[in-house]
């Protein structure tokens, strides 16, 4: 079964960029949920996370040719997502990461049995904009913090020191946010 949909797959990449129309609405409908829940990750405003998501499409659409059927579809979609976020939030100047080092030790956190996706996301869009693009893009995406540095063009230590805030930050919101519960109930 996967080996038809990474054929099917191939086939739909092929006929869009030689510009079918029905190929490229094809992927997009396929890609297109997912790729703004990652817009999502990174824009708080939901109308702002669909404006890069089309603009990130606007780019694969532009540059399909370059997809060279190495590695995973979705996940080279999924860079340029990312990267569109990542500039958008540059030219607005809201990332604001300083180069503060800090002493790391990772406490344990709090289980999250009960916590629903929904909740982790509020959390995560309270942060600051620079907790928020650091925390995303190593907790989320899988980048090391060396990745993040150039990506960012930031030093390595200002990643963790990004990190580091954005998790403290978090858990601090958590905690509240059970204790409110708790405290209700």
């Amino acid at each position: 079964m996967k080996i038809i949909t990474l054929h099917n797959q191939k086939s739909l990449i092929k006929k869009a960029v030689a510009n079918n129309r029905e190929a490229q609405q094809q992927l997009f409908e396929q890609h297109s949920p997912k790729m703004l829940g990652v817009c999502r990750q990174y824009v708080k405003d939901l109308h702002h996370a669909e404006d890069l998501m089309l603009q990130g499409f606007l780019k694969v659409f532009t540059n399909l040719h370059t997809f060279k059927n190495e590695g995973s579809f979705e996940g080279w979609i999924r860079r340029i997502m990312v990267n569109t976020c990542i500039s958008y939030l540059r030219k607005k100047n809201v990332i604001d990461l300083s180069d503060e080092d800090y002493v790391f030790n990772d406490a344990a956190t709090e289980s999250l049995e009960n916590t629903t996706v929904e909740d982790i996301q509020r959390l995560i869009d309270q942060l600051p904009e620079g907790y928020k693009v650091v925390f995303n893009l190593f907790a989320i995406e899988g980048y090391k913090h060396s990745e993040i540095a150039v990506k960012l063009e930031i030093s390595e230590s200002t990643s963790k020191s990004q990190l580091h805030k954005a998790r403290k930050v978090l858990q601090e919101k958590y905690y509240k946010m059970n204790k409110t519960v708790h405290e209700t109930k």
